[in-house]
This record gives C-alpha cells, structure tokens and sequence, in this order.
C-alpha cells in the first residue's frame, strides 16, 4: 500500500483535533500536534485524550503504510510526564507481526525530545472494507 492509498490520511477526526503528518511509509509514521488551548485540560496541561489520539492516529498510519486496511484492536499508553505548550511528535514503528496481527509501539515526545508517553497497541488487517472481519 502506497501513502497516498492509505485510508486514515484522509481522517476527518485526526484533521480535526489538528494532528498533522510529518511522514510515513514502509511500517513507520510520525505525525505532530501543535498544543492550543483547546488541547488543555481543567488543570492547564495537554488532555490525555490529545495525547492517546496522536499516538493512535499515527499507528493507524504507520499499520496501513505495511498491511492494507489495518484496524487497532487494543491499545495502552502510559502518559510520563505532562506537556503544557509547544508540540507534540509520535513516531510510530512496528515491534512484531504474526499472520494478520502486527504490535506497534508509539513513542510521544515533546519539542525537546522529552518523552510525554509510549503507546503500545495492536492492529488487525480486514479481508476487505466492509467485510465486518475484523479478527
């Protein structure tokens, strides 16, 4: 599957929220997200649901640059330290692949490469759009 046939590319949620791709291809995606205050939460830092949402976006990416119409199936994150300003990165890899199941890990870092959170989730590959086969 090349880039332009990837489905999540064209995400409106992802476009939405602000997430931006930076690259992708070959199992690997990073995308970035500028933090606004619509990204905040009640205590002034970036919503965790910002965070988990880059992360997801861009494995749903990097899934689809190597196995076409790839969908997660789990995902758990573990948030590191918080984020305020600046922007967020997530570069996601593929750590393992067996039949139609490939393991992704997504690493978020902040403008100066502190890591925010790490992200490990799991991605299915479908039959066929539609086909509701998602084991």
């Amino acid at each position: 599957m090349t880039t332009t046939d990837n489905p999540f590319l064209d995400d409106n949620f992802a476009k939405y929220v602000g997430i931006e791709l930076i690259d992708s291809g070959n199992g690997t995606a990073s995308a970035q997200l500028e933090i606004l205050a619509c990204h905040l939460n009640g205590a002034g830092l970036v919503h965790g649901g910002a965070v988990f949402t880059l992360a997801a976006w861009t494995m749903a990416v990097a899934a689809n640059t190597r196995y076409p119409l790839s969908v997660g199936v789990n995902a758990a994150i573990t948030w590191l330290r918080p984020a305020a300003a600046g922007t967020l990165i997530a570069r996601a890899v593929e750590i393992a692949a067996s039949g139609r199941v490939s393991t992704w890990q997504v690493k978020v870092t902040d403008q100066d490469g502190q890591t925010v959170a790490v992200l490990q989730g799991s991605a299915c590959r479908k039959d066929s759009p539609g086909s509701g086969d998602n084991h």
